[in-house]
């Protein structure tokens, strides 16, 4: 169903908001992030950086429920239709990781921010 082999086992997961159609975040998932998240109904992604699953809201609690998957025309990319749990999908604290909008050479923030990372991610 969806070609693992493409890409070194990862393949593009984008999570987008169900009721609002917009785009939460990107990340990405091996083999077993999706069997899982298809499994589980809670969005499982592969995160590079600690080289393991992520199961999104494992340290936030911000969890995605899974209500409709869609595989792109290339078995190459899915699109997960999520209802993002705690509000915020991104690490800094905004609901969507697209908060920012470039205008000519500088970013502008266009999103409140609904939680705060400092309380969710306790830096020990």
């Amino acid at each position: 169903m969806i070609n693992f082999e493409k890409n070194g086992g990862l393949v593009p997961a984008i999570a987008q908001d169900v009721d609002s159609g917009e785009v939460l975040m990107l990340a990405w998932m091996n083999r077993e992030a999706w069997e899982e998240t298809l499994r589980t109904g809670q969005a499982v992604y592969y995160s590079r950086s600690r080289g393991r699953l992520w199961r999104k809201g494992e340290e936030s609690g911000h969890v995605q429920q899974v209500v409709e998957v869609r595989i792109d025309c290339d078995a190459d990319t899915i699109l997960l239709k999520v209802r993002q749990i705690g509000g915020a999908a991104c690490h800094e604290g905004y609901k969507s990781c697209f908060f920012r909008r470039v205008m000519g050479d500088q970013l502008q923030i266009i999103a409140e921010r609904v939680v705060d990372p400092a309380v969710i991610y306790r830096k020990q």
